[in-house]
């Protein structure tokens, strides 16, 4: 469609120092230190954890590669760069604690060396030097590289804390699923507690069923390896609070929106519906999981990239980021955008940080104002 546990690590190029960090504390929590988390990612000084999400670059070629669905008097000039640009911009604007990127991060039949298309497309965030995380869509295989092996390269680049799978699971579908954990303040009570959990998905290409057609679909080992993990962060936060029913809200993105979107009617929905939801045929119950979980305040995927809304259902919000990328379909004079997720936490009156007392999300428009429209509030 124009649409911790300990994990594996692919020999691909060396690990960046942010994720070496990343391994040896998970090492450290693994074998019962005390010191629970990764610092890599935490509630700045101000009690605010705040994600970009960049949905469908579909980066080619670069300069060489035009763009799609813009306006006449656009058209001359345009390329990958302008996607490079809004990136730039959206970092210098917001300046995120977390780039996120949601696949179709490269459209493999016009990116004639997948590797170069994938460097050229993650740079601006490498440049920035804050830290990124990347799934796959259903396009970024189509070039030069196996779908495992753009997985196995993301995860080598710089300043990258995207995993290629979680281990001590004997098999689990896809490449590039595993959780991410945000510490509290530094010197608050939650600096070494995770009191935010991002999990990040694979939701596949399309179906290897012969007689079903569309796009793939969760498959229960990520449902399975997603509820162990989620109890797993439950029993830790609820052990250091000494308190059970206490629960730190979790975000999860990945590519392929749930047939669950395809629930909404247009009074429901923050934003826009301008396309058909382009969900799989099969539904494997995987909302199903994250409503049991009972932690997940908002699942954020791309994919359709003229359809930019939040809609609710058993208070979970269903987010999709709206089209960024140039060189993707589109609608001429209807901007290119991206998603910004805050998170806040709960500041006592004795000045002390607590847990997450509020998550916000808007949109990010590249036209001329850099317009911020569609502000909600997820969670408060």
């Amino acid at each position: 469609m124009m649409g911790h546990l300990l994990p594996e690590r692919p020999l691909v190029c060396p690990f960046s120092s942010l994720k070496v960090l990343v391994v040896l504390v998970t090492i450290c929590a693994c074998i019962g230190s005390s010191f629970a988390i990764s610092t890599a990612l935490r509630f700045n000084k101000n009690g605010e954890f705040k994600i970009l999400q960049v949905a469908d670059m579909h980066y080619g070629d670069g300069q060489s590669t035009p763009c799609l669905d813009v306006l006449p008097d656009q058209v001359k000039g345009c390329s990958d760069l302008n996607t490079t640009a809004f990136v730039k911009r959206m970092i210098q604007a917001e300046k995120p604690d977390l780039i996120v990127f949601t696949g179709d991060n490269i459209f493999g039949k016009d990116a004639t060396d997948a590797t170069k298309s994938m460097e050229a497309a993650f740079a601006p965030a490498i440049e920035s030097q804050i830290p990124w995380a990347a799934i796959l869509g259903n396009h970024d295989q189509e070039s030069t590289l196996t779908r495992e092996d753009v997985m196995k390269y993301i995860v080598g680049m710089n300043n990258t804390l995207s995993l290629l799978n979680p281990a001590g699971v004997e098999k689990i579908a896809g490449f590039g699923n595993y959780n991410l954990e945000v510490a509290g303040v530094q010197g608050s009570l939650f600096h070494n507690t995770s009191i935010l959990n991002l999990f990040f998905l694979d939701s596949g290409d399309y179906s290897k069923v012969f007689f079903i057609p569309g796009y793939d679909w969760i498959k229960s080992s990520q449902k399975s390896w997603f509820l162990r993990t989620s109890d797993a962060l439950k029993n830790s936060y609820n052990a250091h609070l000494e308190r059970q029913q206490a629960v730190a809200p979790s975000l999860i993105f990945f590519h392929i929106p749930l047939p669950e979107y395809r629930q909404f009617s247009t009074p429901e929905i923050t934003g826009v519906k301008q396309e058909v939801i382009a969900s799989p045929i099969i539904n494997s119950g995987f909302f199903d999981a994250l409503v049991e979980a009972g932690n997940v305040r908002g699942v954020f995927v791309g994919h359709d990239h003229k359809n930019d809304f939040c809609g609710i259902r058993k208070n979970i919000h269903l987010c999709f980021a709206g089209g960024f990328g140039y060189h993707a379909y589109g609608m001429a004079g209807w901007p290119r955008r991206a998603r910004v997720v805050s998170v806040k936490l709960e500041k006592t009156g004795n000045g002390v940080w607590g847990p997450v007392t509020m998550i916000k999300t808007w949109k990010r428009l590249d036209d001329a104002q850099f317009s911020t429209i569609d502000a909600q509030v997820l969670y408060a």
